[in-house]
Parts: structure tokens; sequence; C-alpha cells
């Protein structure tokens, strides 16, 4: 159980971010953060796929008043592909622990350890993983969503839309036995149930082409040198794979991003409407990369929630005795 002291220090850390009143957590019972203080188990550093003579690791969340299947959010950080870890993200997911979600926080390879396509690689092996340990840790794999910001969005987007045939899932296959603890075989069909794409980016080879901003050149310190850059960022574009029959997807972007452009978060969601998926653009007007108001966090979140209600997938736990 993580310790309580710890919860409440990330509790009043999100209500300063997000505008709700700090009385409410010295309150005592009614308070939700007092509620997942108490009421969440932390399984850290679980080993999900070895790659590149890596051990990647996913720390698992989960209520304790969970007594089966439990909707299940995995998170993604971001990063550019080159920096960020699943710690340094831990903050961002606290609204879903208020929701009641089980989460899987994820890691994968940077840059600095494997190019393109390696990061799509390894969150489409922890989406495996989470299907072959469903069981053990009460996922319910009919109500996954993926999430992320940045180059994390984009990696919620290649995990929650990929086809099989995009070729990217062979290093998790369902059926292999491994080394280390991956869980029961499972062969099932990747799938999930919504999106959440925090101002990801939709078409990699579009950003090959533009002028870096204040992040730098981090889609070409992904992509490498390679001769085949450019099939390899198609490859990895969502963009690329937008069909009918997706995932309910919701995009939240801000229209004066220098680091992710706009009309990322534009195209997809034209592209989704003309394939017929259903899909949501939330435009944070004047918004840049992230770091909204506490008002436009606030108005976020109450989108994200009528989403899921939407399409059915608010978490049920049981009532507190």
């Amino acid at each position: 159980m993580i310790a309580t002291s710890r919860f409440l220090v990330l509790g009043a850390a999100l209500m300063a971010g997000f505008g709700l009143p700090g009385a409410a957590l010295a309150q005592g019972g009614d308070s939700a953060f007092v509620s997942v203080a108490g009421g969440y188990s932390v399984t850290p550093n679980i080993t999900y796929h070895r790659a590149g003579g890596r051990d990647l690791k996913l720390d698992v969340y989960r209520p304790t008043r969970a007594s089966g299947p439990n909707a299940t959010l995995i998170y993604i950080h971001g990063g550019g592909w080159t920096n960020g870890s699943k710690e340094g993200s831990s903050l961002t997911f606290l609204p879903y622990l208020e929701m009641g979600w089980t989460v899987v926080n994820v890691a994968y390879r940077l840059a600095d350890a494997a190019h393109a396509p390696a990061a799509v690689e390894d969150c489409r092996c922890a989406l495996r993983w989470v299907y072959r340990n469903a069981e053990q840790y009460g996922f319910d794999l009919d109500r996954i969503v993926v999430t992320g910001n940045s180059a994390g969005g984009h990696l919620s987007l290649t995990t929650g839309i990929l086809p099989e045939s995009a070729g990217l899932d062979r290093q998790c296959p369902g059926n292999r036995r491994r080394m280390w603890p991956a869980g029961p075989t499972s062969t099932a069909d990747l799938s999930v149930a919504a999106v959440i794409n925090w101002y990801g980016i939709t078409d990699v080879a579009d950003l090959i082409h533009r002028t870096p901003g204040p992040s730098g050149s981090f889609t070409e310190a992904w992509l490498g040198s390679a001769p085949d850059r450019e099939d390899v960022a198609k490859r990895v574009s969502p963009l690329t794979h937008v069909r009918r029959g997706l995932p309910p997807i919701l995009t939240v972007h801000g229209d004066e991003d220098l680091i992710v452009p706009y009309d990322h978060g534009t195209r997809l969601h034209e592209a989704l409407d003309a394939a017929g998926v259903p899909n949501e653009l939330v435009t944070v007007e004047g918004g840049g990369h992230g770091r909204f108001s506490d008002a436009e966090y606030q108005r976020i979140y109450a989108a994200i929630r009528a989403f899921l209600k939407q399409h059915g997938l608010p978490a049920e736990l049981p009532a507190h005795k």
C-alpha cells in the first residue's frame, strides 16, 4: 500500500493545479483525495517486456475496493520520445484515481536507447501484458482506455488504433513463453475501448519538414538517420491508420501550441469524422503545449468525464463501508 502521507502531498498538489479548494483535503472523510490515499495499492516496476537488453517496466495502481474486473487506464508519458519517465508523470493521472480507475503507468525505450518504431512496439507490448495479466490484476478488458500527452498522446493513439497488419506487435506475441513472468498466454486481438489524446503528434513525417519549435528537433532524434526514415515516420503516424471501426477518440489541443501544431489535432478530427469514428476535439483557445489554466483543466476533465460516460466507460466501484 502506498503511504498515505505521499498521496496527501500528491492530492494537495493536484488540487492546486486543478483549481480545487485546498480546504477539501483538510475536511477528512469526505475528501476524494483522502479516499485515494487510503484506497489504492501500488505494485511498482513490473517487467512487462525485455528489448535491446533492457527491462521495460510499468506500475499498477489498483483500488482496494475493486472486487472484480475494473475499468483500466493505460497512461503513457510524454517527452518527445527523448525524455520523461513514468515516475515523473504520476501526478498526471490522479484524476482517474479519484474516479476509481485502475491505472497502468508505462515506461518505454527513449530515443537514446532505440529509434523509432521501438517506443510504439513497447507500448503495444504493454497492452499485450495487460491482456495476459487481466485476471491477476483485475483489468477489465472491455473497459481499457489509453491516454498520454504529447509523445505520449501519439503513443496512446498508436497503442489504441494500430492494426495487427502494421507488424508492430511482433516483439510481444501472446503465445510466447518468457523467462520473466509475462503472465498466461493470450492471443486475443488487442483492442481498447477509447483513447484520450492530449496534444499528441498525429503525423510524424510532417514534423520532419517543419521548423522545430522550442523543444528542438525531437522528431529527428527519434527517427535517426536511417534512409527509410520517411517510411518509418508514416508507419508510426496515427493518421496513416485511421479507418472505420476505431474506438472513440477524444483529443485535447491548444490552438497556439508551438511544439505539436494544432492542425495535428484538427486533421485527426477531420479524418476520424470522414471515417465515421466517434470522436471529439477539445480546443483550448490560446492554449500552448499543455500547462493550461485551472479553469481550462476543469473544463477539459468535465469533457473527459462526459465522453467516458457517453461511451459507457465509468469506473464502477462498490461504495465505501
